[in-house]
């Protein structure tokens, strides 16, 4: 152990002793020690803090600083007084040496009557002895700890053994050598205040001189964030925790493949890696990937190809055969039934603010819910048909989504193929090879596997789209006559009984604050309520004075006063993330939920996994995604409520279904043909299906 012995410090002590006594002589109290100032060798036993040292605040590192005395010794005394009882001594400078020293003993790596050199002070001068220890002095500039921290590893000093004398570890220590490393000119502006640290920082992850003075002073002064400085170095390379491709092939395949790496010291371990070799990545990528595209190609699909980067205008190109959606068999709807119970009792359990989950129980459950929604949206693809010859015909495209998962665009149809399948449907021709009577290889998924949300949460959001299509059909008196009239001659008429919307035996659905106990606030809830009550004040309670006041009142009165009616019968709630009810009611009033709704945390991002709100954020603010994965849940939300204002974010739940969607054939196509079941889009769904039903 690299501290001073007892012999050493007596040694010490008597020179002092001897110096102090020489300039007493010569100078009296005006001597480096003065009048009743004593340098002394006390056993640390005896040692204990004092109330009169004026600082209260910055006892911090005292594990550093302890390894580092039991490295190098104290180098510096502590000043001490005499305590009332004369028996120990109060230190009024040097808490944090003494704090230090006691956790060596305290590590049996220092004995409990070590002596410690104190200078003792006149009791009257406690205060202000403790005081000029704080305030005068100059802390050393960082920029000269980073250069000293070189000079020392110039002069054959292991990183190690330097670490271990700060007590730090080798990674601090390689920080400063990196920091050391950086352009002499912006070191220089650094110790003049004109470059920040975290600006330093950033330009480290380069060791080029040229390139980190390029980078900060040819960019203007709004483009110098830390973060602007290190994504312009690094803009021909990619970020591991940005990139999708990166994700799914994972860095120790790419590094064992020979990829060069690059790696930011000051990042944490989540971020700061970026490569080097593109090329390299999106092979290894298509090489992980033929094994699923193999297992697609068994299914009889005319094409498959493998797109590592496929975007939504490479999709869009193609046409995409539109996939039925069967109903469950027995044993499916139970099991989703039993799915979708497990994953409400989970949501709840996350829900209750009166159950103290620790972070890693609380991670358990959003896993659990995770594990389940996945499970769900495999037996939903299942569920999909497609029409009879199309698989033969149609192709697949594997490819990767934002999150690195493998994603199947299936369906997919080239302009030639779509104009065979036309052509074979106009001629009645049955079912290609491959395609049997519960749809064979044609159930194949069709949607990659993606994060949902609970029964209560997807009942809580359409509680919310139903308040607003109230207020929306009150707004047109013309679709709410549509809609009565739609729904009278479906049932009178053509004694059909397909679903509705509306309730027309006038049972105001208004307690929509069972699913959503904040919708009594929202908007469009609160005009609704105001509406009423103003035709509530208006109109006789009497039945036969009311019906004499509606003959009298003029006709455009009357359809707002029909408007008001419907609105408030409409009920399009829902347990299922996926269904639109109403769709096409939504459609006709221009439904916007943007203008009705805004994402807080109380509303949805306390109630979804932790994966679905980054998955939110990846949509509305990327860059903070790596940031908001480190916090906990409840941080995460309330970030995710602040980044989401004004983004215009909605949920899937909310998003308006393309009205597009269902063209059914090119331009060219035979105006007398029959049109195939297709789509002209590759990211359309089975929304536009859904929309119909509903109608």
């Amino acid at each position: 152990m690299n501290t001073a012995t007892f012999h050493e410090t007596t040694a010490v002590a008597a020179a002092v002793a001897q110096t102090v006594a020489g300039i007493g002589g010569a100078c009296g109290t005006n001597g480096a020690i003065g009048a009743g100032q004593e340098l002394l060798l006390i056993p640390l036993s005896r040692l204990r803090p004092s109330a009169r040292n004026v600082r209260k605040s910055g006892s911090t590192s005292i594990p550093e600083l302890a390894a580092s005395i039991a490295r190098v010794g104290l180098l510096q005394n502590l000043t001490v007084v005499l305590s009332p009882d004369g028996e120990r001594y109060e230190v009024v400078a040097g808490r944090r040496r003494l704090a230090a020293l006691k956790l060596l003993v305290k590590r049996r790596k220092l004995a409990k009557d070590h002596d410690v050199p104190c200078l003792l002070v006149p009791d009257a001068a406690a205060r202000t002895v403790s005081l000029t220890e704080n305030v005068q002095r100059e802390a050393m500039h960082p920029a000269d700890q980073f250069e000293a921290f070189a000079a020392l590893v110039a002069e054959g000093r292991p990183i190690e053994d330097i670490a271990a004398d700060f007590g730090v570890t080798p990674l601090v220590v390689q920080r400063r050598l990196k920091l050391a490393n950086v352009s002499p000119r912006l070191l220089a502006d650094y110790r003049a205040d004109t470059v920040s640290l975290d600006q330093l920082m950033a330009l480290a992850v380069t060791d080029d001189h040229a390139a980190q003075e390029a980078a900060f002073y040819e960019s203007p002064q709004w483009q110098r964030s830390p973060d602007a400085l290190r994504d312009h170095l690094t803009r021909d390379e990619i970020d591991v925790s940005r990139d999708p491709v990166a994700r799914f092939v994972g860095l120790d395949a790419y590094e064992q493949a020979g990829g060069a790496v690059r790696r930011d010291l000051f990042a944490d371990e989540q971020n700061g890696v970026f490569l080097a070799d593109a090329a390299l990545l999106d092979a290894l990528a298509r090489d992980k990937l033929a094994a699923t595209a193999d297992e697609v190609r068994a299914e009889g699909w005319g094409w498959v190809d493998v797109a590592v980067r496929a975007t939504y205008a490479d999709l869009h190109r193609f046409q995409r055969v539109r996939a039925t959606r069967r109903e469950p068999r027995k044993a499916e709807a139970k099991r989703i039934a039993k799915l979708e119970a497990e994953q409400s009792k989970l949501q709840d359990r996350l829900d209750d603010e009166d159950e103290a989950l620790s972070d890693k129980e609380a991670q358990a459950l959003q896993d659990a819910m995770d594990a389940i929604g996945t499970e769900l949206d495999a037996i939903e693809r299942t569920l999909l048909d497609y029409p009879a010859g199309s698989v033969p015909l149609a192709g697949v495209v594997v490819t990767l989504d934002a999150a690195g998962a493998i994603m199947q665009h299936r369906g997919l149809l080239r302009e030639e193929d779509a104009k065979a399948l036309r052509a074979r449907q106009a001629q009645g021709e049955p079912a290609a090879q491959g395609a049997d009577e519960d749809g064979g290889a044609n159930q194949a998924e069709d949607e990659p596997q993606t994060l949902t949300i609970s029964e209560k949460l997807a009942r809580r959001l359409s509680a919310h789209r139903t308040a607003a299509l109230q207020a929306e059909v009150a707004r047109h008196p013309q679709v709410a006559l549509v809609a009565v009239v739609h729904r009278l001659a479906q049932r009178v008429v053509l004694e059909g009984y397909q679903g509705s919307p509306l309730n027309v035996s006038a049972d105001p659905q208004d307690r929509l604050e069972q699913h959503a106990p904040d919708v009594a606030e929202a908007p469009a809830a609160v005009g609704m309520r105001k509406v009423r009550e103003a035709w509530a004040e208006r109109l006789p309670q009497d039945s036969d004075a009311l019906f004499a006041a509606l003959r009298a009142m003029p006709q455009s009165e009357l359809l707002s006063l029909l408007a008001l009616c419907v609105g408030f019968t409409v009920s399009a709630i829902t347990s299922r993330e996926g269904e639109r009810p109403a769709a096409l009611l939504a459609q006709a009033v221009g439904l916007d939920m943007g203008q009705w709704w805004t994402p807080t945390a109380a509303g949805y991002f306390e109630h979804v996994s932790k994966a679905k709100a980054l998955e939110a954020v990846q949509a509305f603010a990327p860059a903070e995604v790596n940031r908001l994965g480190k916090l906990k849940k409840a941080q995460i939300a309330a970030e995710a409520e602040r980044l989401a204002t004004g983004s215009g974010w909605l949920p899937a739940m909310f998003r308006t279904a393309d009205a597009g969607a269902d063209a059914a054939a090119p331009a060219d196509a035979a105006g007398d043909e029959a049109a195939p079941e297709y789509e002209g889009g590759a990211e359309t769904g089975s929304e536009e299906q859904e929309a119909a039903e509903a109608a």
